[in-house]
């Protein structure tokens, strides 16, 4: 075992404080990674705040993590000392099931071990990434193509695979019109992957406070949802909507929007249920769907997509003993557009 320091809520809904954490010997298929960065994801603040539930404490979260491979087991074979990683919301699963066989890990049907808040196959309590280092099974780490840097490609590991994944599966691309609720860290990359991709994007937000950054981000549209105008202009025009934000919608007014057979998917998670009038989805045979995080070997291909395409999240680096004042500002939309902690300032 060793002894790191690391970043923790000690109870639910407590400051986060420095202290010590111990991570596992690194075993024959393990990776040790010196952390470089880690985004600050808002799932992050809703664990600490058991806003999905009931949580274990200490609770180091983080799980938008980028570093440098510092030590590999000696059945390692896909890393080596020096490589350049990441590692994203999930660090073990069943990997026997339907869906992990087929690369959909993210879909275990035991439930994936996730990154922190949870209980890994050794019986210990996953910590995550606001740490100085972390041990991981090699096949839950991805590679960073040497055109990403460290700290620009962190929330590429949750913000950027959770849009990436459902912008694939619902063929986003040339000829086809997405529009992106809300932007903020998800919805900015949204954004810029989805323009990438060849879209016509839309960005709806609640106002234009923020039109200037949609459209150099790569929306070709940015209308205020605020504005009933909007709605009406917009009846019928999308094949895809991602909705990034966590808050209530009027849902029938966003499903006005989709095409016939359009679909709109749910990526922020509100703390709590939201009723759905299902009477405005059937007129238009429209669907409402959600989406996860996708699988290692989706996470990669979104990686080498970003490199590519010279995607990377637009970023404010903050010191680790910063965090607290980071959850705030976030919490208050104060933040263009993803906190990422340097991990050297631990």
């Amino acid at each position: 075992m060793a002894t790191v320091t690391a970043y923790a809520a000690p109870a639910a809904n407590a400051p986060l404080e420095r202290t010590l954490v111990e991570r596992r010997p690194v075993g024959e298929h393990d990776v040790l990674i010196d952390i470089a960065f880690v985004g600050i994801c808002h799932t992050d603040i809703h664990q600490v705040r058991e806003g999905w539930g009931a949580a274990s404490f200490p609770m180091v979260p983080g799980h938008e993590i980028t570093g440098i491979v510092a030590e590999v087991g000696h059945g390692v074979s896909t890393f080596e000392v020096g490589d350049r990683v990441g590692v994203g919301c999930m660090v073990d699963s069943c990997r026997v099931c339907e869906n992990c066989r087929a690369g959909l890990e993210q879909y275990c049907a035991d439930g994936p071990v996730w990154t922190y808040n949870a209980v890994g196959r050794d019986g210990g309590l996953t910590y995550g990434g606001y740490a100085q280092t972390i041990v991981v099974d090699e096949n839950y780490v991805v590679r960073l193509p040497d055109a990403l840097a460290l700290d620009t490609a962190a929330p590429l590991l949750c913000a950027g695979i959770t849009t990436y994944s459902p912008l694939r599966h619902w063929n986003a691309g040339p000829g086809r019109k997405v529009a992106v609720v809300g932007l903020g860290g998800l919805g900015h990359l949204a954004v810029k992957l989805a323009h990438a991709l060849g879209a016509e994007v839309t960005v709806l937000s609640q106002s234009l406070r923020k039109k200037d950054d949609g459209l150099r981000l790569g929306a070709d549209h940015y209308l205020a949802t605020a504005d009933p105008a909007t709605f009406e202009e917009l009846r019928g025009s999308f094949d895809l909507i991602l909705n990034t934000v966590s808050a209530p919608l009027d849902y029938p007014a966003f499903f006005s929007l989709l095409r016939t057979d359009g679909t709109m998917v749910n990526l922020g998670l509100p703390e709590e249920p939201l009723p759905v009038d299902l009477r405005a989805l059937s007129g238009n045979r429209r669907s409402m769907s959600s989406s996860g995080i996708g699988g290692i070997a989706e996470t990669q291909e979104m990686l080498d997509f970003c490199a590519e395409h010279d995607v990377a999240a637009e970023i404010e680096t903050i010191r680790a003993d910063q965090l607290n004042e980071a959850y705030a500002r976030v919490l208050a939309g104060d933040v263009r557009y993803r906190f990422v902690v340097d991990a050297a300032t631990l």
